[in-house]
């Protein structure tokens, strides 16, 4: 038996209205429907006496936390990798808990099982979000008193980046490119990095093609440039400016194309692009920060008013369509 319209256009009228209660809590926008993201909760960013770490034993260290399937905290992770810190800094990585709706720690640490818990112990208001990444000071052995030493991404590369480590690493701020590197910033946060959020936390159309089209204007002047200056963005060196921009098209094929509809052009297109995100998961240990099936399982499973059923469809091999050669031009 057909259903008839009118139930069609009722029930499509009431599952609207429970989308955009559900998408209030999950990404607010403004009236034009457009994703404003929430205003991060986060404290200048410190970096405890270097000194006086040498003298700590290992596990008293600094830990930066991280999530595997977050973005943000990909890019710490990549520091972390590029730089060699595990003997300087201790990682933890943190699990999505999708029915908590928190992250937790499994083991547990400091005696807390839970992120917020950490956040809490360090002296932060029950209402803070507790997001990752975040740089977590367990003080000297003899002492009980955590600090929170930062929680914003764009800032704990950059201290990252001048952590103190045994030898030589890699610095991925040179002072001459310094200029550059805050002009990437400021075109790939919030075009591209948030772009693609913008894209599928959209309310309505208009606000969904005015992301998809300043997402893909910034890949095109990225392209360019990339055809002009590479290999790196900078130029020869690879620096802050390709380690933020990394972990959003590495997740490409596998969330952002299919979930977010970031669709309008295939990667492979944009062929310097395509070279670009080769060389950079070929660098040493890289492949370690990347789970793909991490990613989809905690954006498809936990996003649920863009994905309802809940259900984690396959996708392709990572390692393979990064590796693969572009359709319309040479490996």
């Amino acid at each position: 038996m057909a259903i008839p319209p009118i139930a069609v256009a009722v029930a499509r009228m009431g599952w609207n209205w429970q989308w955009n209660q559900l998408m209030n809590g999950l990404a607010p926008a403004d009236h034009e429907g457009n994703y404003q993201r929430p205003p991060s909760q986060h404290q200048k960013a410190l970096v405890p006496n270097k000194s006086e770490l040498k003298s700590r034993p290992k596990s008293h260290l600094p830990h930066l936390i991280i999530g595997r399937s977050c973005p943000w905290a990909h890019r710490t992770w990549l520091i972390y990798q590029l730089r060699d810190l595990k003997k300087n800094l201790n990682l933890i990585i943190a699990k999505a808990d999708k029915k908590a709706g928190r992250w937790s720690l499994e083991p547990s640490w400091l005696g807390c099982e839970s992120l917020l818990a950490i956040y809490q112990k360090c002296g932060q208001p029950p209402t803070y979000r507790a997001t990752v990444p975040t740089l977590i000071d367990p003080g000297e052995p003899s002492e009980d008193n955590p600090k929170l030493l930062g929680n914003e991404s764009a800032q704990l590369v950059e201290v990252l980046n001048q952590w103190p480590v045994q030898g030589e690493a890699i610095n991925l701020a040179p002072e001459n490119l310094q200029e550059d590197i805050q002009r990437w910033q400021n075109l790939i946060q919030p075009s591209v990095n948030d772009g693609v959020y913008r894209c599928g936390f959209a309310r309505t159309q208009s606000a969904y093609d005015k992301a998809s089209s300043e997402l893909f204007q910034a890949l095109k002047e990225v392209e360019k440039s990339l055809s002009q200056k590479g290999p790196w963005l900078c130029g020869d060196q690879i620096t802050l400016a390709d380690v933020r921009l990394f972990p959003t098209l590495i997740r490409w094929e596998m969330v952002y194309e299919p979930l977010f509809g970031c669709s309008k052009e295939p990667l492979w297109t944009f062929s310097n692009l395509w070279k670009w995100r080769q060389r950079f998961l070929s660098l040493p240990k890289v492949i370690d920060t990347c789970d793909s099936a991490a990613w989809r399982y905690d954006y498809f499973g936990a996003l649920f008013p863009l994905r309802p059923s809940g259900i984690v469809p396959s996708g392709p091999n990572l390692v393979k369509i990064v590796n693969s050669k572009a359709p319309n031009g040479p490996k």
